[in-house]
């Protein structure tokens, strides 16, 4: 196992899996989508409410075309997805964030993804995207005002330090797909990669039910700190995509079955 990056950034970990470097790899679905459009479904902003939602969701219709569209990019999705968390936006002391308003003109960091870029665009923000390697100091130096990611990411990154508030948003659900190097799957035993299959799939279910206490753990841990914690009403952020035609945009480029089957689970968007 090699933790930490060792073996380079997300982008190039996924190039890796890919050529046969890395033969599993867990892959965040932000950074997979580059490379298959359809893993950013699910992270549709404010689409999700609930976790009830996500599972049935993720287990159900959503993940299995996201798996089918992973597919057919020369590597092996595992079964079940792992949870990378609710995402959360913080600030700097400078501003604190409770409404659409406050988002106007706002320098927020996102992932290499259109898919954010798009959603804070729709709300007035200026997105910048900035790895996250450079995200500390690009928030020290106040390239950018704030950024949004799990409370984890916020933790073991130490953004605290840089960061004062955090908007409670839920904006959007990203996960982590186990992905294997499709040769080096093929080359198992069928008795081995059924033990693999399965095996992931039940750690899968810990690993969602331990970051959901994670999450709890970590907002008294951060408030500690010294983060200043508020809960934003999603609605009126929803109501503001919708009237910038934000999911509009992306029905078009999903595609109307891959957005129907999302919309199976939230309910309508557009």
């Amino acid at each position: 196992m090699f933790a930490n990056s060792q073996l380079g950034g997300d982008p190039e970990m996924l190039s890796q899996v890919r050529a046969g470097g890395i033969e599993l790899l867990a892959a965040p679905s932000m950074t997979l989508s580059t490379l298959v459009p359809l893993s950013g479904l699910p992270s549709i902003g404010f689409a999700f409410q609930s976790y009830d939602q996500v599972w049935a969701a993720m287990d159900g219709g959503v993940g299995g075309i996201v798996r089918d569209a992973i597919a057919r990019t020369g590597v092996v999705p595992l079964k079940k997805v792992w949870d990378n968390g609710f995402r959360q936006i913080t600030s700097s002391s400078s501003r604190q964030l409770n409404s659409v308003d406050d988002l106007k003109g706002f320098k927020i960091r996102v992932p290499v993804t259109a898919l954010l870029t798009s959603l804070f665009s729709g709300l007035g923000a200026l997105p910048s995207s900035i790895s996250y390697s450079e995200l500390y100091s690009a928030l020290q130096t106040h390239i950018v005002e704030g950024q949004e990611n799990p409370l984890a990411q916020v933790s073991t990154g130490k953004l605290y330090e840089v960061q004062k508030y955090c908007a409670l948003s839920n904006h959007c659900w990203s996960g982590y797909w186990i992905l294997g190097n499709r040769l080096a799957m093929a080359a198992l035993p069928p008795d081995l990669l059924e033990l693999i299959n399965a095996a992931f799939d039940a750690a899968a279910v810990k690993e969602r039910a331990d970051l959901v206490e994670m999450d709890r753990s970590l907002q008294a841990e951060l408030t500690e700190k010294g983060m200043t914690f508020n809960t934003p009403d999603p609605v009126q952020f929803r109501a503001a995509l919708v009237k910038a035609g934000f999911y509009t945009q992306w029905q078009k480029t999903y595609g109307a079955d891959a957005w129907a089957a999302l919309e199976k689970y939230t309910g309508k968007l557009t």
